[in-house]
């Protein structure tokens, strides 16, 4: 298949056939991974699912979260018995 190649911005961009789209199973958004061949071409696939990464960027996040008081020790606090 023959693809156009156009300006976007400062970078160039493929625009990727929505037949190929649904077969990947890609959406708007995803990452996908470009690498060079060894005879000159171009080869992109869908990014895989990076464990490590995920578990990186989550850490940095739940680090970026305040900690308060318990909201369980909050409620004990005023409940009758």
């Amino acid at each position: 298949m023959n693809l156009q190649v156009a300006k976007w911005g400062n970078s160039l961009a493929l625009r990727i056939p929505a037949d190929y789209v649904r077969r990947v199973g890609i959406k708007d958004g995803d990452h996908v991974e470009a690498s060079l061949t060894i005879d000159g071409g171009i080869y992109i696939r869908a990014a895989r699912w990076d464990r490590k990464a995920f578990a990186h960027d989550l850490e940095k996040l739940r680090a970026a979260i305040p900690m308060g008081e318990s909201v369980m020790e909050e409620l004990r606090q005023g409940a009758r018995y």
